[in-house]
């Protein structure tokens, strides 16, 4: 997170950000060590599950009732919640399908708009376990968008849904056009993050018990 952070400073200081600033999310995977043929973008997974576009007005002012409601990403305010929806794109996704798999890597995150997904992990054994349904407002994926790590579990759509879908390149691009906004998302989004694996830390250790 600090190394994020200070990135997004200079950025804000600057008129000129280097390469190194504006492509951030985009090359860190890379960074990582993971093969490009292995990591998943939103484009090959809208494809792949039959994805249809929403309208940004539509996706951006669903996106701002949501978060308004939100404890933790209300802080961002109405207006920047606006302009974080022009960095986004919108998409119906019909039941059954997943959106996110595990164990993947995947450089984009979601919001759940409308409808509910299922958040399972297959164990090693092979036991499939459900860790929690999706309820609009709920943020989906941004683990591996931030530590650009593998994705820990799968998220499948039981009934019809709309997402919001904000990728690494929309993320490099908030930081060069508007390095205040993501740093505000960064922030809201580890916090958000921490949240809910303390979430599922708790019940995982209920079940073991």
């Amino acid at each position: 997170m600090k190394g994020i952070l200070g990135l997004l400073r200079p950025a804000a200081r600057s008129a000129a950000p280097s390469a190194q600033d504006t492509t951030f999310f985009t090359t860190a995977f890379a960074g990582q060590g993971v093969d490009a043929a292995r990591l998943v973008p939103w484009e090959a997974r809208a494809v792949e599950v039959g994805a249809s576009k929403l309208s940004r007005r539509q996706g951006g002012r669903r996106l701002a009732q949501l978060w308004a409601q939100d404890a933790t990403m209300a802080v961002l305010g109405s207006e920047a919640i606006e302009r974080l929806a022009r960095f986004c794109l919108f998409a119906h996704v019909p039941a059954g399908r997943e959106v996110i798999r595990q164990d993947e890597y995947g450089n984009f995150m979601a919001v759940v708009l409308d409808g509910t997904l299922a958040i399972e992990r297959q164990h090693a054994g092979g036991e499939q376990q459900r860790l929690a349904l999706t309820q609009p407002g709920d943020i989906l994926g941004e683990m591996s968008l931030i530590d650009s790590g593998i994705r820990f579990s799968a998220c499948t759509t039981l009934s019809d849904c709309e997402i919001a879908v904000l990728s690494a390149e929309a993320m490099d691009d908030m930081m060069d056009r508007d390095p205040m906004l993501a740093a505000s998302v960064v922030t809201l989004l580890a916090r958000k993050l921490s949240q809910r694996l303390r979430v599922i830390g708790a019940r995982l250790s209920e079940q073991r018990q």
